[in-house]
């Protein structure tokens, strides 16, 4: 029913916007096909805030939906994904805003088949088929490089060309394959096999260019990724463009965004490892320049030292040195050749003045029996009997004659007995009375004063 409005009685804002509003109502819950352009999460909200275009006509609409409904999807919605809701066409009069208000999401298309990849990525990645710690490093020039590809393609003509523009004398075997189509995955996977039996071959290309979501499915298939992680020999991705983004993308060891990237990764570029040789040539240089002049000036410095300019300088001082060290040594060995000359006089003196040699020449005797027993008094001693007398200058071999005995200070008057003698010496212990013949030159004399001394 039409609203009667006229300039004398218009319609007021809240009676329009409450007319749509029962108008949408009444529409009920339809299902709705389109693309996601855009989806807001907010922290601390139930609502997933979306906006869901047309695939023809440039009319979007915004979505609001718990996220309950979002979060029970077996896959995570993403931008571009094609869905059909089920949901109830909503207007907020307060605001003038039309939304649908979604209680149910279904992928359809191209996004149920993003949706069953994302499914299969989720699985592969439980199983650690995509670690970094599996990516093997790529050589820095590989003998020979292995490319799989579609005969006659732009692709093998990017990778040969650009490669061979980059370094003239890098190797291929190409192994071709069918980029699409249902046979693709089984065909990639024999040439990749081949390629990895081949020893010569240290890098695998896998090269194709852009497609469809469809077109590209081969290279999402689980057993080429399953291939990819057995294999030994790394493998460089180059499918597509750099939107495309395949399963066969992360088990790679390397993805390039195009087959010309991939060129560009393989190989390095000579003219630049050229001039990347000449300037580590030149810093080598200059820094063997530096450290010959930091020596020079060295040798330079030493050279201009007094002692190496003229070494006799030193040689005249150490000279002197070692002459007053000499004499010094030598008035000191002297001192103490003369100090100790003179204690051994003394110490000789001593000794001579305590020898019974020195007794001897003063007068005394020492008297012995025939046996060589020192005599040191009268007793024993018989007339007529062989005695020795020592003398400071010989010896004098005696008779005893007579016999007396003389009283000493302090002991005893005793009985004397005299007797003539013919010649004779006195003791200090008696009277003895001797004769016989002197020996002046006793051949013991000598070394008896000797050993006396």
């Amino acid at each position: 029913m039409a609203l009667q409005t006229s300039p004398e009685q218009p319609a007021p804002v809240r009676q329009i916007a409450q007319a749509v509003g029962g108008w949408i109502d009444r529409l009920g819950s339809v299902w709705v096909e389109g693309q996601l352009t855009q989806i807001s999460r907010r922290g601390g909200m139930n609502t997933v805030f979306m906006v869901l275009r047309d695939k023809l006509a440039d009319i979007s609409v915004t979505l609001t939906c718990p996220r309950g409904v979002v979060d029970a999807l077996p896959v995570p919605l993403v931008e571009g994904a094609q869905i059909v809701v089920f949901a109830k066409p909503s207007f907020y009069p307060n605001r003038g805003t039309f939304s649908l208000s979604v209680r149910e999401i279904r992928p359809v298309g191209e996004g149920e088949l993003l949706a069953r990849l994302e499914r299969r990525r989720q699985l592969l990645a439980a199983e650690g088929l995509f670690a970094d710690a599996l990516k093997r490093p790529l050589p820095f020039l590989p003998r020979r490089i292995g490319l799989v590809t579609a005969h006659n393609s732009a692709a093998e003509r990017d990778v040969l060309e650009n490669s061979r523009r980059r370094w003239p004398g890098v190797d291929f075997k190409v192994s071709y394959a069918a980029m699409q189509g249902p046979n693709s995955a089984r065909e990639v996977i024999e040439a990749i096999e081949a390629l990895d039996r081949d020893a010569a071959v240290e890098v695998i290309v896998v090269a194709r260019g852009g497609g469809s979501v469809e077109d590209l499915l081969p290279f999402s298939d689980e057993a080429l990724i399953r291939c990819v992680h057995a294999i030994t020999t790394p493998l460089v991705s180059a499918i597509g463009h750099e939107p495309d983004s395949p399963l066969l993308d992360l088990v790679a060891d390397l993805r390039a965004s195009t087959p010309t990237d991939a060129a560009r990764r393989v190989v390095p570029d000579v003219a630049e490892e050229a001039q990347q040789v000449l300037a580590a040539r030149e810093r080598m240089r200059a820094t063997l320049r530096q450290l010959i002049g930091t020596e020079q000036q060295r040798l330079d410095a030493l050279r201009s030292r007094p002692v190496l300019s003229d070494p006799r300088t030193g040689l005249a001082d150490r000279r002197r040195e070692v002459a007053d060290l000499r004499d010094r040594a030598r008035r000191g060995l002297d001192h103490r050749l003369v100090r100790a000359h003179d204690d051994l006089g003394h110490q000789v003196a001593r000794v001579r003045a305590l020898s019974p040699l020195a007794t001897l020449r003063r007068g005394y005797a020492v008297l012995s029996d025939a046996e060589g027993a020192a005599l040191s008094s009268v007793a024993g001693v018989e007339p007529g009997q062989q005695i020795h007398v020592r003398l400071a200058d010989g010896r004098i071999g005696a008779t005893t004659v007579t016999v007396e005995p003389v009283a000493l200070v302090g002991d005893a008057p005793g009985v004397s007995t005299s007797s003539t003698t013919d010649t004779g010496s006195t003791t200090d212990t008696g009277s003895t009375t001797s004769t016989g013949s002197a020996s002046a030159t006793d051949p013991t004399t000598d070394k008896e004063e000797d050993a006396d001394a």
